[in-house]
């Protein structure tokens, strides 16, 4: 059986977390939170701590079990089918989205001019060669790769600071309190993403005390870590390009990448930025990926190569149905907004009353 760490499990945690949340994050929270946007951005994200505990207090309670699993014991078979059911049509779904927005990403900055199936396929074939390798070789990926990825992001906003307007950011908390509030709930669909991702890794975690005491531990330094890094994103994206404007770009960190210049001499450096970007992409995309195999073996006992063939087939159409920016960025906000966070904010919750009731009543 494979096994990852505490400290594999931050760090992987931490990668499909952040995933692509910078590209539009700052649109999305700047369009109801306006100036005061980027206050919003950590308390949304600390709505995964106390989500990420119950996970992590079910599988304490039912070790080596995936949440699939878990609610078979406590809903019963047909039940755990139907929201095995839900959980893989939603995963493999938003992952061929992801996958298509791997393509209108790069198409539209950089090589417009390279059919956008090179890109899918790309993608495609690393996930696919991910995947099969297993999910210890996944955590390494995300453990080698996630440190660029925070280093990239420093480094682009760090360059774009002599492009601050200042007085953008004032006056502070001009509007109250209210947008604040509404600009963290556009963040709990990130939360609750990896918090799907949680349910299907559980198996691959260690569960005795000292480990489990680190695994708690490494999930508040994921929340946070991610929450610091969005925030700045979203505060250099207000503070260059103002609230008005930042509304309007949705990859607006690929406008900062465009806009950087080293000493006024070198310019256009958004390509290297775009490599990391695009390892980004493939741990989110990969981790939808595994989420489904867990969850088809879960439900159907379904594995193998064929299995994650077809898998890989499913994401390709999905990817190339929705080829157009437009509808994809619309798609994308459905899944999230009305399926994922309201599908996993109450399995999870439900499933772990019933499992503290029953352990109160002293339950079998």
């Amino acid at each position: 059986m494979e096994r990852i760490s505490s400290h594999q499990f931050t760090l992987l945690g931490s990668a499909v977390l952040m995933g692509t949340t910078f590209l539009p994050i700052a649109s999305m929270v700047t369009g109801v939170a306006g100036r005061d946007s980027w206050l919003s951005v950590l308390p949304g994200f600390a709505l995964g701590i106390p989500y990420g505990l119950m996970v992590l207090a079910l599988m304490e309670q039912y070790p080596q079990k995936n949440l699939l699993q878990i609610t078979e014991i406590l809903w019963g078979k047909w039940i755990s089918k139907i929201i095995g059911i839900l959980y893989v049509l939603i995963m493999i779904y938003f992952g061929g989205l992801l996958l298509g927005q791997l393509g209108d990403m790069y198409e539209s900055s950089i090589m417009p001019r390279t059919p956008i199936e090179m890109f899918y396929l790309g993608g495609l074939l690393l996930v696919l060669y991910l995947v099969k390798s297993g999910i210890e070789v996944f955590a390494r990926f995300s453990e080698v790769l996630f440190p660029l990825i925070v280093f990239a992001l420093v480094l682009n906003i760090g360059l774009s600071i002599p492009r601050v307007e200042q007085g953008e950011l004032m006056p502070l908390l001009s509007q109250g309190m209210i947008p604040i509030f509404w600009g963290g709930t556009k963040i709990g669909p990130f939360v609750m993403e990896y918090i799907l991702f949680l349910a299907g890794v559980l198996p691959f975690l260690s569960t005795n005390k000292g480990e489990l005491l680190h695994l708690k531990r490494g999930l508040w330094k994921t929340i946070f870590l991610v929450g610091i890094l969005n925030t700045l994103v979203v505060l250099i994206q207000i503070s260059v390009f103002g609230p008005s404007e930042t509304v309007n770009l949705v990859y607006g960190l690929l406008v900062l990448g465009k806009m950087v210049e080293v000493s006024k001499t070198i310019a256009g450096v958004e390509s290297l930025f775009l490599g990391v970007w695009f390892a980004a992409l493939v741990i989110k995309i990969s981790a939808f990926f595994f989420a489904v195999i867990w969850g088809l073996k879960s439900i159907f006992n379904a594995k193998g190569f064929m299995c994650n063939l077809v898998v890989g087939i499913i994401f390709m159409g999905i990817a190339l149905k929705f080829q157009k920016g437009p509808a994809l960025k619309i798609e994308i906000g459905f899944v999230d907004n009305y399926l994922i966070f309201p599908f996993a904010s109450v399995w999870v919750l439900t499933l772990w009353g019933m499992s503290y009731w029953k352990k109160k009543a002293g339950v079998s």
